[in-house]
């Protein structure tokens, strides 16, 4: 989704990874999933700098 002047909303794969679990000190394997990710637009970014 693109909204004109504003930005960008994407989809981004994460990969599997293992993690910790501290408190009872086991690994856990995380599996592969989406995100959101925004990107904002050029226009977007000028304003926010011109306005600080």
């Amino acid at each position: 989704m693109f909204l004109r002047g504003f930005g960008s909303f994407i989809i981004k794969r994460r990969a599997e990874k293992t993690a910790r679990n501290i408190s009872k000190n086991t690994t856990i394997k995380i599996p592969a999933h989406n995100i959101p990710v925004f990107k904002p637009a050029k226009a977007f970014l000028n304003a926010i700098k011109e306005n600080k």
